[in-house]
């Protein structure tokens, strides 16, 4: 029996992302089975609208949103407002006509939404940003704190850092020093407040404020973690609507994951735990070349970009017999009903 193969399909292409045959293959090389690695688009430079496979996708995209809403009490009312002001945006910022701004009838047409309600959102309010002024700063500080090398142990894990020099050793760094060089607006003893009311530091018995956590993760404030919700996901999203953007003519963005079926629940918890491993590694090493093209680009010239590297890690209970293709059960179930015997 061969392997089973994951393809990339968009508009009638592929792209093999496993395959091989059983009779070249290794004797344990059936462990692969049910293993497929999934991305977006690799090589293809433009696609061509399709409103039907838009409408599946967002779909399946809207069902953890839906969680969201119930459990946190918005209505359909709220998120019709929101979606229609999000598409009125949208195409007003991405969809003008060269250095024409678009017209209110331009607009509506584009999105479906009434002219009158383009005209009203479009004079509307901005909606507030999520994060506190305290986030962006406090995450700073721990992303420095483990990358940079002077705080960290020689085993690459970050070192307890005295609250002050004056409880530290001369010569060492410690946690006003590294507050400092991330900020000078705000002071060590507020971010150590505000990391102390996250659960990221603990300030030990001898004066020495050490790292929980290698991830910036808060434990409390639903704030900052609705911040994070939607700058995370935000940009994860972003990322694989621009490599489906029809027409698209600029190189497509790394977007890819791994997709595991048929495990037990004490190998989801131990696969958990190694993507953990993984991901702290990762983290650290991309700071550390983060850090170097920060420096690099304050001497070169041109627009300013931002970057977000990410991972996540998702498990659910099997709905079916087999979930080794990535695809809905309805959509399995209807091909097999339409497939010739």
């Amino acid at each position: 029996m061969a392997w089973r193969v994951a393809k990339l399909s968009v508009q009638s292409r592929t792209i093999s992302a496993l395959a091989t045959s059983a009779a070249s293959a290794s004797p344990d090389s059936r462990c692969w089975r049910g293993i497929i690695v999934i991305s977006g688009l690799i090589a293809f430079n433009a696609c061509l609208p399709d409103s039907a496979l838009a409408a599946q996708a967002v779909a399946q995209v809207l069902q953890p949103l839906a969680r969201l809403m119930i459990g946190h009490g918005l209505q359909l009312p709220s998120m019709v407002e929101l979606l229609k002001k999000a598409l009125v945006d949208e195409a007003a910022l991405a969809y003008g006509l060269g250095d024409k701004t678009s017209s209110d009838s331009r607009i509506a047409l584009l999105t479906g939404v009434h002219r009158k309600d383009v005209r009203r959102l479009r004079e509307a309010d901005e909606l507030p940003e999520l994060a506190s002024p305290m986030v962006p700063v406090a995450a700073s500080v721990v992303a420095r704190w483990i990358s940079d090398p002077r705080f960290l142990n020689a085993d690459q894990s970050p070192r307890g850092l005295a609250r002050t020099p004056k409880r530290g050793v001369i010569g060492e760094p410690d946690f006003t020093m590294l507050v400092a060089e991330v900020s000078r607006d705000v002071g060590a003893r507020a971010v150590l407040d505000e990391l102390g009311r996250l659960g990221v530091v603990e300030i030990r018995e001898d004066g020495y404020v050490a790292l929980k956590s290698s991830a910036f993760v808060p434990k409390e404030g639903l704030q900052e973690s609705f911040h994070f919700l939607a700058a995370n996901v935000r940009d994860h999203l972003a990322t694989a609507v621009h490599n489906l953007t029809p027409g698209r003519s600029t190189p497509a963005k790394l977007e890819q994951c791994a997709f595991v079926a048929d495990l037990s629940e004490p190998q989801v918890v131990e696969l958990q735990v190694r993507a953990r491993q993984l991901w702290t590694t990762a983290l650290q090493q991309f700071l550390q070349t983060a850090t170097v093209a920060k420096q690099r680009s304050q001497a070169e010239p041109g627009p300013r970009y931002r970057v977000r590297f990410g991972a996540y890690f998702h498990d659910a209970v099997q709905v079916s017999e087999s979930m080794d293709d990535g695809r809905p059960v309805a959509a399995r179930k209807q091909k097999r009903k339409g497939s010739t015997p």
